[in-house]
């Protein structure tokens, strides 16, 4: 009779957990203890968790998810244990493409907007695992070179949530398979998390080797850097006031020191001369980045795979990347970003993150050129095209991603890097420079403080485009030359007289070229969304044809941009 009735209890649990809002909970705190044994791929943690109930309804159940390689031990509330079934829950947003999953029925209900201190323990394996990337077809090789987290004897390296879940998360399922659903899913973990307190202490215990073997901690600074003791032991702290878009990630390995504090360089043996590539670009990297940006105060990582191909990753102000390989533009222009970071904080995304991509664009440019950054912006817009487009087509029934809220990498990444770019070719370097260089974090409250700072350097009106670019997502522009018209004057002086039109939602400045019997010239017209624009431009030669847009500004289609001029 008492195993039925168990039987019925978890039976019970389990029909509830279907039902179950997965995402009512937020974690507000992490503090944890980890534990690591890398001879064992072995990590155990203890500590506590502040669940805030961000529904709209009381709240008893919560679910606590793990990857599937880790198992709950042990969840207690007010030091007293609480009743939970674990169970399996398939999810791509861990790389076994599973979560371990802990339906806990807390001692009361938790009203909306209150919290609830928990203690979890929780103990497994990390090792490598592509499982989520193979049964979606990718094959194994080239899964196992993006799929890279693990824990071993040799290399250690370990990814948060959407990579491996090695701390409580509360998540809906995620399938790779589903069109955005694996994004979709982080997106909403980061955004709930963002203001979210992490301080987490790794100890790394049975270290063996002859080389000096370092923990590398992300978030964590300096703090989160150290080297192993003569006990064998090695302790690193990660700490944030908020997540933001930081991923939680830890690195352990026998590496080669190649630092300069408060630039840190972690290599293996047989790749000094990458390793020296770093070293030589740091500092023309300062220099740029402190010109644009200010000095970088917060220490910088780059840390080096022991498997050259590993696909690189950036989390904060930690970047991991193959030094197998001595490429100088690559290192110069990963510094540049991960000094822009260190240089400007911020807990908007799009400012965080968009900077930095923007800077990696200038960089471009002070290497090779104008058309080089163009090249690489290029790139970027390749990634946010295809969503800008179904925003314009459903229009009303999408509002798709404001920049100024949305934790979607490819629009705070690679969308604000457009429009960084666009504010520079609009106001000019040093207007920029100079809102740049008085953003302060702290100060940073009202969505329209950059629109602010940005309007008094350069003295203009930019209402209309944050509107279009940053507080709403109208899609893209779509500019082509409606009417041309080539005059002369009694004199003989040559003009043309210009109209562009914008089919799109958004408008710009963009810039035009007339090409011309022994030349060009450009200038540049702001034109506003679903409206036309003319000026006149006067031309030393015949008007050949007019070419829209260099690149610099996104738009929906590009293959209208150019103008035959075939008569008179």
């Amino acid at each position: 009779m008492r195993t039925l009735c168990v039987l019925c209890a978890l039976c019970g649990l389990s029909s509830l957990s279907f039902a179950l809002d997965r995402e009512a909970f937020t974690i507000a705190k992490y503090d944890l203890q980890i534990r690591l044994e890398p001879e064992q791929q072995r990590l155990g943690a203890r500590g506590k968790i502040t669940l805030r109930n961000d529904s709209a309804h009381p709240q008893k159940i919560v679910a606590l998810q793990i990857s599937s390689s880790l198992s709950w031990s042990s969840i207690r509330v007010d030091g007293k244990a609480v009743q939970f079934v674990s169970q399996p829950y398939t999810s791509d947003i861990d790389h076994t493409g599973a979560l371990s999953e802990a339906i806990v029925t807390l001692p009361a209900e938790i009203k909306p907007k209150d919290s609830v201190e928990v203690e979890v323990g929780y103990e497994g394996v990390i090792p490598l695992d592509a499982t989520r990337l193979i049964r979606v077809g990718v094959p194994e090789g080239v899964a196992k070179h993006s799929s890279w987290d693990q824990i071993s004897s040799s290399f250690t390296a370990v990814r948060g949530a959407g990579y491996v879940a090695w701390y409580p998360i509360t998540t809906e399922s995620a399938d790779f398979s589903e069109g955005n659903s694996l994004f979709e899913v982080v997106d909403r973990w980061r955004a709930r998390e963002a203001e979210s307190e992490f301080r987490v202490k790794i100890a790394a215990f049975g270290v063996t080797g002859e080389s000096p073997r370092f923990l590398i901690c992300s978030p964590g600074g300096q703090g989160g850097i150290e080297m192993l003791d003569r006990a064998q032991k090695v302790t690193a702290e990660c700490s944030r006031t908020q997540l933001g878009t930081v991923t939680p990630t830890f690195v352990m390995a026998d590496y080669q020191d190649g630092s300069k504090p408060p630039f840190y360089l972690f290599s293996f043996p047989g790749h000094e001369e990458g390793a020296s590539t770093y070293s030589n670009a740091l500092g023309p990297a300062t220099k740029f980045v402190t010109g644009w940006f200010g000095q970088p105060t917060a220490p910088i990582a780059i840390a080096d795979f022991a498997d050259p191909h590993s696909a690189p990753f950036e989390s904060g102000t930690l970047l991991m990347a193959s030094m197998a390989a001595e490429d100088s533009k690559l290192a110069g222009i990963n510094l540049v970003h991960e000094l822009v970071h260190a240089a400007l904080p911020s807990s908007r995304p799009w400012v965080y993150e968009g900077l930095a991509h923007f800077a990696e664009a200038m960089y471009r440019q002070q290497q090779g050129g104008r058309q080089a950054a163009l090249d690489f912006l290029g790139l970027h817009r390749a990634t946010f095209l295809e969503s800008e487009k179904e925003v314009a087509g459903a229009k009303k029934k999408n509002p798709g991603q404001p920049l100024s809220s949305t934790f979607d990498e490819t629009y705070y990444r690679s969308k604000a890097a457009y429009v960084w770019w666009m504010l520079r070719d609009m106001v000019g370097d040093d207007a920029l420079k100079q809102a740049i260089r008085k953003y302060r974090a702290e100060d940073d409250k009202d969505p329209k403080y950059v629109e602010q700072l940005i309007e008094a350097a350069a003295k203009r009106d930019l209402g209309w485009f944050f509107d279009d670019w940053v507080y709403t997502d109208r899609g893209l522009p779509d500019f082509h030359v409606q009417s041309v018209h080539p005059w002369k004057t009694e004199r003989g002086v040559q003009f043309i007289t210009v109209t562009l039109e914008n089919l799109g939602n958004a408008g710009a400045e963009v810039p035009f070229t007339i090409l011309f019997s022994g030349g060009e010239i450009s200038k540049r017209i702001e034109v506003r969304a679903n409206g036309t624009a003319t000026t006149r431009v006067e031309l030393p030669g015949t008007p050949t044809e007019i070419v829209v847009n260099d690149g610099s500004v996104p738009e929906s289609d590009v293959t209208n941009n150019g103008f035959k001029i075939t008569g008179p």
